[in-house]
This record gives structure tokens, sequence and C-alpha cells, in this order.
């Protein structure tokens, strides 16, 4: 299948730059995958669509303010410094700009009001890649350093520096688990009180965890679909929600899963028995058109980037003609997509 077989145009100003200014109001379009109708209301009107008996999961990681701002040693030429994956201890995988002047031995300074943290380019990977080593100075250690003076890792389609608010809307409500670099978007418009309600109606709600890396932003450079490859993510079920999920699947309620995350965590769990299996581990799973879905019933997204794995995920599950056909009416209808925009609800 050819990647621009999954291409659209999106007008600039429909790509969200902030988040509605009172978190749950964003509109809600739901999609009926074996018809292709589509409704348009509101995120409030999500327990209309649910039901008594439904299982809800949500992805409970929490996403740490990852891009360091500093400047280079010596010469002081400004630097940006993303975290994209823990390799332990004080070592880091990072994407460094400006990447091609910091060859293995560079070093460079990021600084806060109160501390610093130094560091020292030792290792180079593809793409702008490096391996870093990180070293706080004023700081009980280093995640606490992290905590202090970076910023959020606002996805590279949101054209503004992170502001204060983004600390707080960039994560969802029920976030637990630091340890991503982009937020579960679909999981944004959710507030306790919208919570509340779903379990007032007889949904139980239920939490899983992956951490989302930075390859959820990873361009597409192939032509074809099945060609392109997938940054692997760590994810973790617990015994509790495993139990949950599986008494559902066993009792033919549905299971409605919020986010791509969340339905690549659990497709991944699914063992040989064909049920989901407690543990952690990491994912490489790639989930595109021809998948064989074992556990979702239903799927809560936002709209994605053309020509992008997140957009493949949701193709395979809602159908490709009839997700780009919604894709269509939400961009005449003014709806607003990417990380802080609208919502979808495949059913």
């Amino acid at each position: 299948m050819r990647v621009d077989q999954f291409d659209f145009h999106l007008p600039a100003d429909q790509i969200a730059q902030q988040p509605t200014a009172e978190r749950g109001t964003s509109r809600l379009m739901v999609l009926d995958r074996v018809t292709g109708a589509t409704t348009v209301g509101r995120v409030t009107d999500l327990p209309s669509w649910l039901r008594r008996g439904d299982v809800l999961v949500v992805n409970d990681t929490r996403v740490f303010p990852a891009r360091l701002l500093g400047h280079r040693l010596p010469g002081g030429g400004r630097l940006e410094c993303l975290l994209v994956g823990d390799l332990g201890g004080d070592t880091w995988e990072a994407l460094v700009h400006p990447g091609q002047r910091l060859k293995v031995g560079s070093r460079f300074v990021c600084q806060g009001a109160a501390g610093t943290v130094h560091g020292e380019i030792v290792g180079r990977g593809d793409f702008g890649r490096r391996v870093v080593r990180l070293q706080p100075e004023g700081f009980a250690d280093l995640d606490t350093a992290i905590e202090a003076i970076g910023h959020m890792p606002l996805p590279p389609y949101i054209r503004r520096p992170d502001a204060s608010d983004d600390r707080e809307r960039y994560q969802t409500v029920y976030g637990a688990h630091r340890g991503s670099v982009a937020a579960p978007t679909a999981g944004l418009h959710f507030t306790p009180a919208l919570l509340s309600g779903l379990r007032a109606l007889g949904v139980e709600i239920v939490t899983i965890t992956l951490h989302v890396g930075y390859g959820t932003f990873k361009p597409v450079r192939v032509e074809l679909v099945e060609e392109h490859v997938v940054d692997p993510e760590r994810y973790e079920v617990s015994v509790e929600a495993a139990l949950a999920i599986n008494r559902a699947r066993a009792e033919r309620r549905r299971v409605v899963v919020v986010g791509t995350t969340s339905t690549r965590a659990l497709e991944s769990a699914v063992g040989e028995d064909g049920q989901v299996r407690a543990g952690a581990a990491t994912t490489r799973l790639y989930i595109r058109p021809g998948h064989q879905f074992r556990v979702p019933g239903a799927l809560m997204t936002n709209f994605h980037v053309p020509r992008s794995s997140l957009l493949f995920l949701v193709c395979a599950f809602g159908g490709r003609e009839h997700v780009l056909q919604a894709y269509a009416r939400a961009i005449a209808e003014g709806f607003r997509f990417y990380s802080y925009g609208d919502a979808m609800l495949v059913v």
C-alpha cells in the first residue's frame, strides 16, 4: 500500500497551537466504522456514546520536561537538547540542535535559576541523534535537575515556545508514571468530572502505561507503508488491568481504548491464547491496514498528521476510506488537528 494514499491537505490555521480554553470542551466526531457515518458533537457528549459495562482503557504515562536549552562550550552558541531515551545512569539518547556542529567530545551547559546541567556528546547516531552524558550541578540528582530547568517537549508543529501552562495542559489529569516525551493526546480531553460521570454511568476505567517516545513524530520516509519501521516503546499492563480487560472480553463487553498508544500497548500484550498478559515489555509492533485487532471495540483518538504511522493505525481500525472521509468533513467544518486539537471516536 502506498504512503500517498494516506495524504490530505490541511490548512495551517487548523493545526491547533493552543489547548482549548477549558479542558474537556473540544469538539468530538464519532465515526461508525461499519457504515462510515459521522456525527459531530462535543467531548462532553462522550457519556451518550459509551454504555454500562464498557471498559475504558487509558494511558497513565506522564510527560517530563525533556527539552534542555543552553549553549555550547566554548563559543557560547545556542543549543537545544531533546532527551528521547534514557540509557541508564547519566547517559541519554538525544536530538541535539545544531547537531552537525557537535562532534564526540563536544561540551555544553544548560542553566536555570536553581542550578546547572553540564553535558558532553559521547556518541553519534542517525538523523541527528546523539548520545549525551549529563551531570547536574546544584541539584540532588539528574531527574530533579531536568524537572527544574527542562521545557515541555511540545510537538514540532506547535510553532511557539512552551509556556508555564503547558506543564499542566500537556498532561492528562490521570498521568502517574513519568517517562514520555510526548503526551498521549487523546487523553488530554478528559476531566475529573467527565471521568466521574462515566463511572456513574457504569463504565469501568482501567489504566495501563506506555511511555511515548519521539518516534511518534518520526516521519515516514518510504513510499510503501509496509517498509516503514516504528521505534520501540516501553509499556506495562498491571495484573488488575489485564484481569479487567480479559473479563470484559469474555463477557462480550466492549473495550474502548483511548489513544493510539494504549492501542499499541494492548495489542502487543496479547498472548498466543488471545488473553491480555500482565507485565512490562518493549513493543516494536507496527499497526497498519491489514492488522487484525484483538482488543479494542472502539477507539478514541485525535486527528493525526497525514502520511504518519498514527494515521495508518487509525485507518487500520476504522477503514482508510471511512477515516479519510471523516477527516475531509473535519477539515471542511473547521476542526482543530493534532495534539491540542479535537477528538474522534471510532465505534
